[in-house]
């Protein structure tokens, strides 16, 4: 098996994972990579990538905390 035909299943067996276990992957494969000493690949990202990222961080829905616009609002006191 070659190294392109193992990766094209990897990213269409990760593609049928819900969204945490991907994240659990995507922190192991940091974990290897600082490991080996191969740099982030985000190194090179433009910035609608980092704000792309950031956005779907922002509004994952695993976050086991909600919050309200009430909530918000007796929070911030303009």
């Amino acid at each position: 098996m070659t190294a392109t035909i193992s990766r094209q299943q990897l990213q269409k067996q990760i593609e049928q994972l819900p969204d945490d276990v991907v994240q659990q992957i995507a922190d192991f494969t940091l974990f290897v990579m600082a490991r080996r000493d191969i740099p982030p690949l985000y190194a090179d990202w433009t910035n609608q990538q980092w704000q792309d990222f950031s956005l779907a961080q922002f509004f994952r829905e695993d976050d086991e905390v909600e919050y309200t616009l009430a909530d918000a609002q007796e929070i911030y006191q303009p």
